[in-house]
């Protein structure tokens, strides 16, 4: 018999919700902006509860929770991420950009986006990263407040990732990088 067994959900050891909210959270923010699809949605608030960000905002056509394609993916996320419905994404942006107290970063392909392997974000500071529509991208208007463009490196025929997939990607990055790379 195999010593390697899976472990139950008890045997995770992670925290309720209520013991969640109390944690100190990773300095990062998303903006979800104009995400058509409502199961990508949820699927970046399981991440986003993964990585303990600091909070979500939704803006646009981006669907909210009660959403029952966000619920179907999100299992339960909602509910432990703290998130806010914006309707214009931009003026948000303007705002955190005069306060000065967030990084912001749209991933997106850019002419000057950094690949996200050559990015070392810094434990000094807090970010802001905007994710786009899942067709257009990030809007040029909010890659205008942005002080950069975060990309990663793709090696096969088709020229984007799924947002979702990329959500996780990046703060997977960031995660290693503040908690590992920077010690």
């Amino acid at each position: 018999m195999s010593q390697n067994l899976k472990l139950n959900n008890n045997q995770l050891n992670r925290a309720d919700i209520d013991s969640y909210k109390k944690l100190d959270k990773f300095p990062i923010i998303l903006i979800l902006d104009n995400i058509r699809s409502a199961i990508n949605v949820g699927s970046i608030f399981r991440s986003a509860d993964a990585f303990n960000i600091q909070k979500i905002f939704l803006s646009g056509i981006t669907a909210c929770p009660p959403n029952k394609e966000i619920l179907k993916s999100a299992l339960g996320a909602t509910e432990s991420v703290d998130w806010e419905y914006i309707k214009d994404a931009h003026e948000l942006l303007f705002q955190f950009k005069n306060n000065n107290e967030y990084e912001i970063l749209s991933v997106e392909q850019t002419k000057e986006s950094i690949q996200l392997d050559n990015f070392l974000p810094s434990k000094e500071k807090k970010y802001l990263l905007i994710l786009g529509n899942e067709v257009d991208g990030v809007a040029q208007n909010l890659i205008d407040l942005s002080i950069a463009s975060l990309e990663i490196p793709q090696f096969g025929t088709k020229h984007s990732l799924n947002v979702a997939v990329t959500a996780g990607i990046v703060l997977w990055d960031f995660h290693c990088k503040l908690n590992f790379q920077n010690t």
